[in-house]
């Protein structure tokens, strides 16, 4: 698996991005390390998680995740030099929350206590913080640089006014811009993206690594009427999918499924792949087989014709 440049950070990521949001939620600590095992072995060297994972679970406050990725880490140390490692910072912890410069210094050493190393290849302003002006994160992002504990930074969630303000203050302070954008962008969400944030990242080479590529499993194709919503996922985040527009999303990734003998997910993940300023979509898995179609989806490439009848649906 051929790594790509993540834009202007220089970071050279897998094509696919395993997302670890659903560790010791969904998949607990021993299946996880199971499973970031075989994710190393078939060539997928990066790694998203945040601070906030995953405290909407009952009895959790957020850290789970990167306690789990900690413990993986703390087993067998070699394994951190082979992933490029992201996390994020931004969202409601019971300590904190925000985008200052104070919560930045606290947090920043919880979440590398938690992840058990010494740095962070790429650290994200997980949400806007328009209480704190861009200048003191940026500042604060780069002592955390010039000391070495981050290597670069992104932003997620951010529009593009937002990254154009937060640009300027980085070119105006002589600091690190925000390399690399993380926005929700799927077959059926695609509104967020395309547009204005689309522009601004390609015309200043940032990075992409969307979110919920798969619509939080949606696009898998195993939900198509509300009998399907079982479980935690299906109840809490799949059901504002399952609408017309939806089934209609499905049906033309049934035709493409047809033509091609891929599964959804892949479908899905390689339409992605192959969008202008996109340079490697984020997606998690509990099971081998959800596993086997991430590195599936690495190489597949759709046809200009598929392209067009999903793009269409969507």
């Amino acid at each position: 698996m051929e790594p790509v440049r993540l834009g202007r950070t220089g970071l050279m990521i897998s094509p696919v991005v395993f997302g670890c949001n659903v560790f010791d939620w969904t998949v607990d600590t021993a299946a996880s390390h199971r499973l970031l095992d075989r994710m190393v072995e078939a060539g997928i060297n990066t790694l998203d998680t945040a601070d906030v994972y995953n405290r909407w679970v009952e009895g959790h406050s957020g850290g789970e995740s990167e306690t789990v990725l900690g413990k993986w880490f703390a087993a067998d140390p070699s394994k951190r030099d082979k992933v490029v490692l992201i996390t994020k910072i931004g969202g409601p912890m019971p300590e904190g929350r925000g985008l200052s410069a104070k919560w930045i210094e606290e947090e920043v050493e919880h979440s590398l206590k938690r992840l058990q190393t010494d740095r962070i290849d790429l650290y994200f302003s997980h949400r806007p913080d328009d209480s704190t002006p861009h200048e003191e994160t940026l500042a604060a992002y780069e002592r955390l640089i010039q000391s070495g504990k981050v290597r670069t930074i992104g932003a997620s969630n951010f529009d593009a006014p937002r990254m154009e303000a937060a640009e300027a203050a980085a070119k105006a302070g002589g600091v690190t811009p925000y390399g690399a954008q993380q926005p929700e962008y799927n077959l059926y969400t695609r509104d967020v993206f395309e547009g204005p944030l689309a522009e601004f990242c390609i015309a200043h080479d940032v990075g992409v690594i969307p979110f919920f590529g798969l619509a939080a499993g949606f696009l898998s194709g195993k939900y198509r009427t509300e009998a399907d919503l079982k479980g935690p996922r299906g109840e809490r985040t799949i059901s504002r999918f399952l609408n017309d527009r939806g089934l209609k999303i499905l049906a033309a990734m049934d035709e493409v499924a047809e033509e091609t003998g891929a599964k959804h997910a892949e479908i899905a993940l390689a339409w992605l792949r192959k969008k202008p300023g996109v340079t490697a979509p984020i997606a998690s898995a509990t099971s081998d087989s959800q596993l086997d179609s991430l590195v599936a989806s690495a190489s597949l490439e759709l046809s200009d014709s598929a392209m067009a009848k999903l793009d269409a649906a969507g």
